[in-house]
């Protein structure tokens, strides 16, 4: 699989003595999604403002689309579209105006079919007449979109793009992916809400401390790490626990008919079936069982907290 961005040793250290990334070294394969998830504060913005040409980095090597981003930032940027986080947007021009110069600004030709197919995918053709300043905060976030999108980019950064937007526009924008997927564009996610990662995602990398500290198939991701829980409905509440199963991952619900198993699936004995024996020998009844795979948020939870 060919690769469109290649991060190599990448440091940057601020005046401040402040280091925001340490060694970083990351590929990104072309058409896939990869989502990029860390703590506030991790380096995740820092990363995409030096792959987009907006920071300069300390020291390393950046390609996007086999162009260095420092010695042939052009070329490297015109394969580019960037949402930002903050609602920067010409106020006083009017969407079809602001979209069309954003498209201007890389040298595309003109080319009005384009922008109304963006526009429209994004529900802002009855807005295109509008000044930005006349829209709410979640049409304004859908204009950056499509500033985005204006020049026919290959590869898409979303850096928190759904903060403090309505569902609708949430599912709209992943409907809008999904297809720009489907074209060959590679889209770049950092993202608080995690079940989007969950559900959008081919990879997973995880930064913390300006340091990557994972990077993985998401679905491996969660089979290597996650964890399963086995829920027993009880046909009688329990007061608590006995304790000739104190040793094993187990808690009980509020109202005691529920008894919760933890096991972790890489092992080579769950111990599901020494605890169902357990049960029988105490005379505990169940009347249906299920189980839960942990979620992609747990997993990033637990990662970032663990000291590396």
């Amino acid at each position: 699989m060919s690769k469109i961005i290649t991060i190599k040793q990448l440091n940057k250290v601020y005046k401040s003595g402040h280091h925001a990334l340490t060694n970083i070294n990351l590929e990104i394969n072309k058409g896939e999604i990869f989502a990029l998830l860390g703590p506030n504060g991790a380096g995740k913005t820092t990363l995409i403002s030096i792959i987009c040409g907006i920071v300069t980095p300390s020291s390393g090597e950046v390609l996007a689309a086999g162009h260095n981003v420092i010695s042939d930032y052009r070329a490297a940027r015109s394969k580019i579209g960037l949402v930002p986080q903050e609602l920067t947007t010409d106020a006083f021009e009017t969407v079809w105006a602001t979209v069309c110069f954003s498209r201007n600004l890389f040298g595309k030709p003109k080319n009005h079919a384009h922008i109304e197919k963006v526009l429209k995918q994004l529900s802002l053709w009855d807005k295109k007449d509008t000044k930005i300043m006349a829209l709410s905060g979640g049409m304004k976030r859908r204009v950056l979109i499509a500033k985005a999108l204006s020049h026919e980019p290959e590869i898409l950064f979303l850096d928190e793009p759904t903060a403090g937007v309505d569902v609708e526009l949430r599912r709209e924008m992943w409907d809008m992916v999904s297809e720009l997927r489907k074209n060959g564009v590679t889209i770049i996610l950092t993202t608080h809400y995690i079940e989007e990662a969950e559900e959008m995602a081919d990879r997973v990398g995880v930064i913390s401390a300006g340091e990557i500290i994972l990077v993985e198939e998401k679905s491996a991701l969660m089979k290597k790490l996650g964890k399963k829980q086995l829920t027993l409905e009880l046909q009688t509440a329990l007061n608590s626990i006995p304790a000739q199963l104190a040793g094993r991952d187990l808690t009980l619900s509020e109202d005691g008919l529920q008894l919760i198993y933890t096991f972790n699936t890489q092992d080579e004995h769950t111990g599901v079936a020494e605890l169902l024996r357990e049960l029988d020998q105490l005379g505990i009844a169940f009347k249906d069982l299920h189980s839960d795979q942990s979620s992609l948020e747990e997993i990033f939870v637990n990662l970032v907290r663990k000291p590396q």
